[in-house]
């Protein structure tokens, strides 16, 4: 994500980003989270990384076999490339404090999972004040780091810099099965399931991101205005087109693990490592000035 220093967006004051940054191109799927359980949650998973609700419930995509001390997880078939589900606001800082520590393997702990980019400790999910450390590396996204992304005008198709919705166009979105029309995403119960990530090919961020919109709802790193709470935004499977709107957002207890909240991460180096499952999350760099643009011409 290039052109820091951009201005916020008028109508919310949301999006300025005074800093380079990668976001990944797509949401953290089922086979990127497996890789994640096989490396630290093996012989004990102490922190629930896993909810048995990802084999059984709606949306789910992984499966666990064998017993403590020799767990193994696996997607379930043809969910490999969906968006994995069931994961709490602190599943995701423990997945991103595991990409910044190397993604090594063993026990639940300041190596791997429970420091890093972030710290966390149980005074700080009590209180709901972790935060981004310093030099933290992949993390998730701030609130204006996603909202960039999603809706910066990229390109300079119009002179307000801002789309309103996450496909480069202010018109709204339309709820439909994966297609190669534009402006299209996974909302509305149309497929009453998530989709594999990417799979509305021609309906990408004027950054080139996909499924900001639809699909599932993705944690950043907000509090609430409550203070109780983390902010989610981008609608899932089951919201209507509006909710994956520049103004559409909502909040969730940092705890719950459901069917329609998934990960999206944010690199801090630019570039990152080029290789490994950096590359695999699709982080993205600048936006290519000659890409198609599907906004206003």
């Amino acid at each position: 994500m290039g052109l820091p220093g951009n201005a916020a967006d008028s109508l919310n004051g949301h999006g300025a980003v005074d800093y380079s940054y990668r976001i990944s191109k797509y949401e953290v799927t089922n086979a990127q989270y497996v890789e994640f359980l096989n490396a630290v949650a093996v012989v004990a998973d102490p922190n629930g990384l896993y909810n048995p609700e990802m084999a059984t419930g709606l949306a789910g995509g992984i499966a666990r076999s064998g017993a403590a001390g020799a767990y193994h997880y696996a997607p379930l078939d043809g969910r490999e490339q969906a968006p994995v589900t069931y994961v709490s606001f602190y599943d995701a800082l423990r997945f991103a404090n595991w990409l910044h520590n190397g993604q090594g393997a063993g026990a639940q702990d300041a190596t791997t999972t429970e420091d890093g980019a972030y710290t966390i400790t149980a005074q700080g999910i009590s209180d709901n004040s972790i935060v981004r450390n310093a030099g933290a590396r992949i993390v998730l996204p701030s609130w204006d780091e996603a909202y960039k992304a999603a809706f910066h005008d990229a390109l300079g198709i119009q002179a307000t810099d801002w789309f309103r919705y996450p496909t480069g166009t202010d018109t709204r979105t339309t709820c439909s099965s994966p297609t190669s029309a534009s402006n299209r995403a996974n909302c509305e119960n149309v497929v009453r399931d998530v989709t594999n990530v990417g799979s509305y090919a021609s309906s990408a961020s004027p950054w080139g991101t996909f499924d900001q919109g639809g699909n599932v709802w993705e944690w950043s790193e907000a509090v609430s205005a409550s203070g109780a709470g983390r902010e989610i935004r981008g609608g899932s499977f089951q919201d209507t087109s509006n909710s994956m709107s520049s103004s559409g957002q909502l909040s969730d207890v940092p705890e719950d693990e459901s069917p329609v909240e998934g990960i999206r991460l944010v690199s801090l180096v630019v570039p990152e490592p080029s290789t490994g499952l950096l590359v695999a999350l699709g982080l993205l760099g600048l936006a290519r000035r000659g890409r198609r643009s599907h906004g206003k011409r």
